[in-house]
């Protein structure tokens, strides 16, 4: 996790092996952690370190690099004080030492009710025609995608009665977006809420943000008041919202006092392995939730792949765990370990499995208890009718250690064969990128020693037949200082390498992020003189 380069600020180099297809044009934005230390303080966790986003344009073949910190308000004081001042997930930040008493003691108070930092290190989401940095709090970045630049903040709160709202939403084929929040303090009685951007909701002459005409489509009540569920993602058929209220819950008294108490954020989620899973299904109209209860046993999850409708049932496919250990292993001194060692010490943790779960639609009041109510052929996913008219769930395995999984975003909500993914083995790092085949149960690997491949990107050809007609985008990074991080595209069918482009800079590990594409009139803002000599801002963090 530590990248010593000493590096001049100059142009950004490529060396090209294959050749990129010259229909793909466009940006992929990404999104993850880049500085881990200010001054002589250090972050204790991979996902406190502050916003770097970078981006890779495509243009006639070739291929030009950008990155720039998030220049948030966590980001501006951090700086300015030239140590960590901002409490993250793992990392719990206290007065200065050098602090009088009173100054101390104010710090205490503001600390009762925790106002989240706006270090927006998950994703890069799209509200109108607005781009945000986000990760899961009330705060969110608008950024310019093609610069980089950070525009201005804003609060969730000002718009919809949410404290907490995921960096994960849906985009349907207008271009609406979908996502959820909860709603903890100070909004009455806690509740999930589901929200709803229209396409046209950025308002360019009065610069008002997209958040401004957002819809809220319903809530939901917590099941228990005090531990809410946590959830990262949820997944979205043509006429449904599906959310997963797990078994992985937030302790709200333990967030409320974690200052007091010494104890990071982080700690305050615990995982109920003997509580249940509920499973709500809410129609994307009329905001009503489907009145079935449907169950299952207790998992985590943090990514759902995707959902669809068939035959009067709700099929969606997630990657799930038997524990909550995942974030354990993101601890800065896990991921110092040699992977032998950490192997050793962490071989108890749950992987990650991908499975589907079917819940019917249509139940005959006549159907005797103990009857499995899924009709369909190409899943051994269960729904059993209970005693007591509940349906307990079980999955249908798909496949097991893949994470960061991606789809052909057309078949979002639609029926579809194929998702892609990282490949994990015991380890924090991910080795190989993976196509996983559904209808086959068969996956195909992309690997290279030494090498650690981001999340990866699908991108359509323009006139595909078929499903996996496109490329696959990930950047790559190495911690062989004689390795340098690349670029790698991949046909998505026969899951070959094409292209590689060679990048003359330090490249960090992101997480998440969004592809754009441009018609030619937009590049026209931007010389190549300009994109050649752009900055790269992971420069200066890794003197």
């Amino acid at each position: 996790i530590e990248f010593i380069y000493f590096h001049r600020f100059a142009e950004i180099c490529f060396c090209f092996l294959g050749s990129i297809p010259p229909w793909l044009q466009g940006t992929l934005l990404r999104n993850g952690p880049g500085l881990f230390s200010v001054g002589n303080t250090s972050y204790k966790h991979w996902f406190d370190g502050m916003a770097l986003i970078h981006s890779f344009t495509f243009k006639d073949g070739d291929v030009f690099y950008k990155s720039k910190f998030l220049k948030s308000e966590t980001y501006k004081k951090n700086i300015a004080a030239n140590r960590i001042v901002v409490s993250e997930f793992g990392t719990m930040v206290y007065p200065d030492p050098c602090k009088n008493i009173f100054s101390k003691a104010f710090s205490y108070l503001m600390n009762a009710i925790p106002d989240f930092t706006d270090n927006n290190l998950i994703n890069i989401i799209r509200y109108g025609k607005d781009y945000y940095a986000s990760s899961e709090v009330n705060y969110i970045n608008q950024i310019d995608p093609l610069t980089l630049d950070t525009l201005g903040r804003t609060n969730y709160r000002n718009h919809i009665a949410i404290n907490l709202a995921t960096a994960h939403p849906h985009y349907d084929e207008e271009g609406n977006t979908y996502n959820m929040g909860t709603a903890i303090m100070n909004f009455g009685k806690p509740k999930y809420v589901i929200f709803k951007v229209p396409a046209n909701a950025t308002d360019k002459e009065k610069k008002k943000p997209a958040l401004g005409n957002v819809e809220q489509i319903c809530s939901i009540p917590f099941r228990s008041t005090l531990y809410p569920s946590y959830f990262h993602s949820f997944g979205m058929t043509e006429n449904y919202i599906v959310f997963v209220e797990q078994a992985f819950k937030l302790d709200i008294l333990k967030l409320a006092t974690a200052y007091f108490r010494d104890v990071n954020w982080g700690s305050c989620l615990k995982f109920d392995k003997d509580d249940i899973t509920l499973i709500h299904l809410v129609s994307r109209k009329t905001g009503k939730t489907v009145n079935a209860k449907y169950y299952a046993d207790a998992f985590v999850v943090f990514h759902h792949i995707n959902a669809y409708e068939e035959d009067s049932h709700v099929v969606f496919d997630l990657i799930t765990y038997q524990d909550s250990n995942l974030y354990d292993m993101f601890y800065i001194h896990n991921m110092k370990q040699d992977v032998d060692k950490f192997i050793e010490t962490n071989k108890d943790f749950s992987r990650p499995t991908c499975q589907r779960f079917v819940l019917p639609l249509n139940v005959d009041k006549e159907t005797p208890p103990d009857t499995n109510l899924v009709r369909l052929q190409d899943t051994t996913a269960k729904a059993m009718l209970k005693q007591d008219g509940s349906i307990y769930c079980t999955p249908d395995t798909i496949f097991e250690g893949l994470e960061l999984p991606g789809i052909n975003y057309k078949f979002n909500s639609k029926k579809y064969r194929y998702f892609y993914g990282t490949r994990v083995e015991w380890s924090p790092y991910p080795s190989k990128i993976a196509k996983v085949d559904i209808a086959t149960r068969t996956h195909q690997v992309w690997i290279e020693e030494e090498c650690y491949p981001s999340e990866p990107v699908f991108v359509a050809s323009p006139d595909a037949a078929e499903e996996d007609d496109g490329v696959i985008l990930s950047s790559v990074v190495s911690f062989n200082p004689q390795k340098p991080p690349f670029l790698v595209v991949l046909d998505a069918k026969s899951f070959k390498e094409i292209a590689r482009a060679t990048i003359d800079t330090a490249v960090h590990m992101d997480l998440h992020g969004f592809c754009l594409k441009y018609i030619y009139s937009e590049y026209k803002k931007f010389t190549i003189d300009h994109q050649l000599h752009c900055k790269n801002d992971f420069f200066q963090s890794c003197k």
